[in-house]
């Protein structure tokens, strides 16, 4: 597995990562503890190191699996966790005194003394960035945090943020079919040194190839939630994947494969999110496919930005991605 160093920080971390979000209940569906532990395990058996959890996913439950999964290996692993969010997503909170209370919690679930990456979930707008980073930028000081990052900051929010403390990463939802970063916020966090960490680079799994219709969505799953998956919108996206599979035959290797190399020939660190270990090989795998100057045009071709139809989440919640 190839290596890359977090930006603004001495960790070294694998230059893909696994999001774990799923593996826990009411996100994509049915789950298994053990199943997702012997992922989790293999992955570290292949070199992947980061792992990307949050508080909020399973009130809890994703942090505590990812614990129990490391557990004697916990020197091997690159623990990137998030708060801001109360449980169920009620609320979002940023106060400095929230701050320590969600670092706590996380660091009894996990079965650790320290987290590598502590992430602002969503920017909280009722309390400056500089008050949240200012509290974060305490907890590294007190060794319980190594690096800090924020997840869906806009540009100028970034700025601020950096200036209290280094930032060493920026999660932000980033795919073929996810590109609105790229005009300002890719350019101030390389500006600054920042690693961008990419979610969902397979458009939450639909550029996989593997949904055709609605249908193939369990009746818990949140995507069936999400504008891009459903009625006309469905129908048309999964026309561009089959123009994504026939490149990705040509360069012998699956849509996901092509759609996580491209992330990376971009410069981000993908964390492809699964919950089973044939996926979990097959997306680790994509580290080693080299896209040349040709295979990305024609990527662009058959995939331009903005081509996705629908946007990735309902309008409410897009709200929350302006911080």
């Amino acid at each position: 597995m190839k290596q890359r160093v977090l930006g603004n920080s001495d960790i070294t971390l694998s230059a893909i990562g696994l999001g774990i979000m799923g593996m826990s209940p009411g996100m994509y569906g049915e789950t298994n503890d053990e199943l997702s532990m012997k992922t989790i395990q293999r992955a570290l058996d292949l070199g992947v190191t980061m792992f990307d959890t949050a508080d909020v996913y399973g009130n809890g439950h994703n942090e505590e699996l990812l614990g129990k999964a490391i557990q004697g290996r916990r020197e091997q692993a690159v623990i990137a966790t998030k708060f801001a969010y109360t449980p169920n997503y009620e609320s979002l909170s940023g106060r400095p005194d929230y701050v320590k209370k969600a670092v706590e919690a996380s660091l009894r679930r996990l079965k650790t003394d320290y987290i590598d990456l502590y992430y602002q979930h969503r920017v909280d707008p009722q309390v400056p960035i500089e008050e949240t980073v200012g509290a974060m930028a305490d907890l590294v000081k007190e060794g319980k945090v190594r690096a800090l990052g924020l997840s869906e900051a806009s540009a100028s929010t970034l700025r601020r943020a950096h200036a209290v403390h280094p930032i060493s990463a920026l999660e932000s939802e980033y795919s073929l079919w996810s590109r609105d970063i790229e005009d300002e916020i890719l350019p101030v966090a390389r500006e600054l040194g920042i690693t961008h960490v990419a979610y969902s680079p397979l458009s939450r799994g639909f550029i996989s190839g593997e949904l055709r219709t609605f249908a193939d969505l369990a009746a818990d799953d949140l995507r069936r939630w999400m504008p891009r998956f459903q009625g006309e919108n469905f129908r048309k996206n999964v026309e561009i994947v089959d123009k994504i599979k026939e490149i990705a035959i040509e360069k012998n290797c699956s849509p996901s494969q092509l759609a996580i190399a491209w992330t990376i020939a971009n410069g981000s660190l993908p964390i492809p999110g699964t919950k089973r270990i044939k996926y979990l090989e097959e997306n680790a795998a994509a580290v080693d496919i080299v896209l040349s100057k040709e295979d990305l045009l024609r990527i662009e071709n058959v995939s331009p930005k903005n081509a996705a139809q629908g946007t990735r989440y309902m309008e409410e919640q897009m709200t929350l991605l302006e911080g």
